[in-house]
């Protein structure tokens, strides 16, 4: 006989996907009480299609599932405690196991990812055996495939370090905060000064880092001068102190750089250096700050805001302060390559000026001169007689000016024995036309004038007349 399988579906008054109990869960109770139709006999559906639902796949419901899990307030972040079994390392480094009381089992898994940043570290070496109790930190959700519900683990503990663990999340919160306010910028960070001459230490005076630190400075640079400032270390007055002893030192400012720390121990011992208020002043510190907590292998959120985080107390020493025997020694080297370098300067510039000296300019130095003076010598004589040269000249030329102006001057002719006549009104008489007899004319000779009236009027050539003028003066 075939089987027959029907599907129950919602009533009408209740929604698919936002109720808190499960869809497909039947109540106990009479039919018609629990909010379901009974599967027909005959194996129809009219109940099906008298519901006006739809019909959902497994992977629809599932789905739902998974979203009321997944956004559910109160499974976003639990922790669950409970006995290890069937615990698997996969090769892909994914953890499967699962956690069990002594009435449920909850499987769980722990992605490789969040396995290599679990604290503490699981390693190998040190995972969790079966039978062990643990407590994992994670959030709730379906593994669709299977159809089951998990835990999907971000952090694990063994059941003693479950207090480590809730510190933990409270450090890694610290943390994240102080990132997002820049505390752990690198920018930030200063250079710590190459000799300084007090270097102050914040940390227990009774402790042995403190004596272990003072034996490698004096090792290392006996002339350093140390300034303790005495703070608790570790317990539930230790941060306080530590930022008290930090702005102490800030506001004394007897030191050039600071180094804060203490010995190994458990992390419960160095969790002082953890805490938000030691992180603080060393980020408000003017001094530079050297951070020593601890071992090697322990991180401190004052390691991540120091100036520099020294892997113990004995390396902050050695790195705060150089060794003077180095520092002696590379001040007598340079010593010598600065002597060096002088020497072969002075040897270079030696050379350079003895052949200078050799040049004409530098061995005869009034040579230059005395052919300068001869060549103005020279220039002096060819300008003078240039200069004459050209008077000279000048002076022909105004010669020969002068007589072309004398031959033109009518005084240059009176002085040759001609006279100048002039009429009543003193213009010059050219002719014989412009007097009549009895005019009075003015004759002008080189050396004075006369007064003469005009007697006759004889029209006639100058020639003529001078030629029988002369005549007439002949001695017979």
């Amino acid at each position: 006989m075939r089987r027959q399988v029907s599907f129950f579906p919602l009533p009408p008054d209740r929604g698919p996907a936002g109720d808190s109990e499960l869809a497909g869960s039947p109540h106990p109770g009479p039919a018609g009480e629990s909010g379901f139709d009974p599967p027909s006999p005959s194996g129809d559906d009219g109940g099906l299609a008298a519901a006006g639902t739809r019909v959902l796949s497994v992977r629809e419901l599932t789905g739902r599932i998974k979203a009321i899990l997944d956004n559910h307030p109160g499974l976003r972040e639990v922790l669950v405690r409970g006995e290890l079994s069937n615990f698997k390392d996969h090769p892909s480094g994914h953890l499967y196991f699962t956690l069990k009381d002594e009435a449920a089992a909850l499987r769980c898994v722990m992605f490789r990812g969040r396995r290599e940043a679990a604290f503490p570290a699981w390693s190998g070496a040190t995972l969790p055996r079966n039978g062990e109790v643990v407590v994992a930190q994670g959030y709730v959700s379906v593994y669709e495939r299977d159809g089951s519900y998990q835990l999907y683990v971000q952090h694990l503990w063994r059941d003693e370090q479950a207090r480590l663990g809730a510190l933990y999340l409270a450090l890694e919160e610290l943390k994240a905060r102080l990132q997002a306010e820049g505390l752990f910028d690198p920018s930030r960070k200063r250079p710590l000064p190459l000799l300084p001459r007090r270097v102050g230490i914040v940390t227990s005076p009774s402790g042995a880092a403190l004596r272990d630190m003072v034996r490698v400075i004096r090792r290392r640079f006996p002339n350093a001068h140390l300034v303790l400032i005495p703070a608790l270390v570790q317990g539930d007055e230790a941060p306080a102190d530590l930022a008290r002893a930090v702005d102490l030192a800030n506001a004394c400012a007897a030191c050039d750089v600071l180094i804060v720390g203490r010995g190994g121990g458990s992390i419960e011992d160095l969790w002082a250096f953890n805490s938000e208020a030691v992180a603080r002043a060393i980020a408000r510190s003017a001094i530079p700050v050297v951070s020593a907590v601890g071992h090697e292998t322990d991180f401190t959120v004052a390691d991540l805001v120091a100036d520099l985080r020294a892997p113990t107390p004995s390396a902050a020493a050695e790195l705060v302060v150089p060794e003077k025997r180095v520092l002696e020694r590379r001040v007598a080297d340079l010593a010598l390559r600065l002597q060096a370098a002088l020497r072969q300067q002075v040897a270079r510039d030696r050379a350079r000026l003895e052949k200078m000296c050799t040049r004409p300019a530098l061995a005869r130095p009034l040579t230059g001169i005395y052919q300068h003076r001869q060549r103005l010598d020279e220039l002096a004589h060819r300008l003078g007689l240039a200069a004459r040269r050209r008077l000279e000249r000048a002076r022909a030329i105004d010669e020969r000016l002068r007589g072309r102006l004398e031959a033109l001057d009518p005084l240059a002719v009176l002085g040759r024995g001609y006279s100048l006549c002039l009429d009543a009104s003193g213009r010059p008489v050219s002719g014989v036309a412009g007097v009549r007899v009895g005019d009075r004319v003015r004759v002008v000779l080189r050396d004075g004038a006369l007064g003469c009236a005009v007697e006759t009027v004889d029209v006639a050539s100058p020639a003529c007349s001078l030629g029988r003028e002369r005549h007439d003066g002949e001695i017979p």
